[in-house]
């Protein structure tokens, strides 16, 4: 059984940063694609963060709105995929979910996790 589990979040102030963390169990990380997305209060969820490996080459690619503030990575020893957040901004608080696919467009048949609230006040 596959379950994606994630940590990390919590309530920060402005400017201030947190590191999720998504760990995966009955599932590899070392293949397929990555992601984290977020739903905001009244918002529609949306993609943040995305990473994954081919041929031995890792590539990330990211929302314009966390560009330069946000960083993706994966530990495939320890099966996890993290998200580093600075510089924080009250429109980041939203819940926060990992999720994991064959393809880049997280479709039918992505695991994803239940979600960590991220809360950033101004």
């Amino acid at each position: 059984q596959v379950q994606l589990v994630e940590s990390g979040g919590g309530s920060v102030q402005a400017g201030g940063s947190l590191r999720l963390s998504c760990a995966a169990s009955g599932y590899s990380y070392a293949r397929d694609f990555k992601g984290w997305f977020r739903q905001g209060p009244g918002k529609e969820r949306e993609g943040v963060a995305f990473i994954g490996s081919s041929g031995g080459i890792t590539d990330t690619h990211y929302a314009d709105s966390v560009k330069g503030r946000f960083t993706i990575s994966q530990d495939n020893a320890k099966n996890t995929v993290y998200l580093q957040m600075n510089s924080l901004k009250p429109e980041d608080t939203a819940m926060y979910y990992c999720a994991a696919a064959t393809t880049m467009g997280f479709g039918p048949g992505t695991y994803w996790g239940q979600g960590t609230q991220v809360t950033v006040s101004s």
